[in-house]
């Protein structure tokens, strides 16, 4: 086997074994992709600060987010179809992420329900939620995520009306793939991939299909997703589903100061700034071009967070520097799902803790709760 030592290498094999219009769902953007580009190149921006002659004994990557003890500030990012890169997919995310001492998120848009994560994992898991305009359906997904022992709920704000993903429209995007000629011969040419979703049951939208009303297969989900997300979404909803949560609240998507401010006024217990890894506004501003504005807007009033473009643990180092408090990776984990399953994902956090503990090191720092922007040159 060809050795593993960046998450490039992952991205390569994963793009071997993993169905065109899977791998493409996951590694793509919208419009133009020129959000999707920034997101990455804008970390290459950011140069460290080389220090020599510095005791760099007895490091620490232990912190906290939203409260939660963490190994490293990293969270497993909630992605749609994470089943679809491998068989029971957000099942073995999960597993890698609780045995590694980090949150994973499990997407609306899973494949694997929260049932089925609760039912094969020991501690607490996080539940990404998409407001609908079926109120009763999100009202029990809420109820279930409570059931499950999760233990923070977090909230997608920029998911109010769909970005155009050309490569979607053009693969015809579905799960389970529609079984046209050009599907089958793709997906003849990933026998891994096949063999292992034969032998799953886990082929559709596992928090969707028998529980909200009138989706019983994949031929109504389709109309009923395309219904159901809420152009009218407000701060009033946020309210709404605090009140009915109860428990740690994320807000995920901020892009701009203003918005924070209202995040923070809202009282939720964190925000994400994200872009929804460029796959809605093409045009905005990368995330980590936006973090630091943000934190500037509203970092004494909420934990700031941030997604996208994340591809390695210099990345984590420089929107911690920045000021995340924690940082999540989407793709990283979905080509290590994709390359080798469960062992991939634990492989993608390896790369990533080892590239973040050495290049602390390097920057003079022993704790990363004690890293600042001094690491970054000016």
């Amino acid at each position: 086997m060809t050795l593993i030592t960046c998450i490039e290498d992952l991205r390569l094999l994963a793009k071997r074994r993993v169905p065109r219009m899977f791998y493409d769902y996951a590694d793509s953007g919208s419009w133009t992709e020129s959000t999707y580009r920034a997101n990455e190149e804008d970390f290459g921006k950011l140069k460290f600060r080389q220090r020599v002659a510095v005791d760099m004994n007895n490091r620490s990557l232990r912190s906290t987010m939203a409260g939660q003890e963490v190994s490293m500030p990293v969270a497993i990012a909630p992605t749609g179809l994470t089943g679809m890169q491998h068989a029971d997919g957000e099942i073995l995310a999960a597993r890698a992420a609780e045995k590694f001492g980090i949150p994973f998120t499990l997407s609306t848009m899973s494949i694997c329900s929260i049932e089925d994560v609760a039912a094969h994992t020991s501690k607490p898991f996080w539940f990404q939620l998409y407001v609908m305009k079926d109120r009763d359906f999100i009202e029990r997904l809420i109820e279930r995520a409570r059931a499950a022992r999760c233990s923070a709920l977090v909230l997608t704000l920029d998911l109010q009306v769909l970005g155009q993903r050309h490569k979607d429209l053009r693969n015809g995007l579905s799960a389970p793939p529609r079984l046209t000629l050009a599907n089958l011969l793709n997906m003849a040419s990933k026998p891994r991939w096949c063999l292992g979703m034969l032998g799953t049951r886990r082929r559709s939208f596992g928090n969707i299909v028998g529980h909200a009303k009138s989706v019983s297969d994949m031929s109504s989900l389709s109309s009923w997703t395309s219904q159901q997300f809420d152009p009218g979404l407000s701060w009033n909803d946020v309210e709404w589903i605090k009140q009915r949560w109860g428990g740690k609240l994320i807000i995920k998507g901020i892009m701009d100061a203003e918005d924070a401010r209202l995040a923070a006024n809202s009282g939720a217990d964190a925000l994400i700034v994200s872009n929804h890894g460029g796959r809605q506004l093409d045009g905005a501003p990368s995330s980590i071009a936006a973090l630091p504005g943000i934190v500037e807007a509203a970092g004494k009033d909420i934990e700031i967070h941030m997604d996208g473009g994340v591809r390695s643990g210099q990345d984590v180092l420089r929107a911690v520097a920045l000021g995340a408090r924690g940082v999540y990776i989407g793709r990283p984990f979905l080509y290590g799902l994709g390359a080798l399953g469960e062992a991939g994902v634990t492989r993608c956090l390896e790369i990533i803790r080892n590239e973040l503990d050495i290049t602390m090191a390097f920057c003079g720092k022993r704790d990363i709760q004690h890293v600042s922007r001094e690491i970054l040159l000016p």
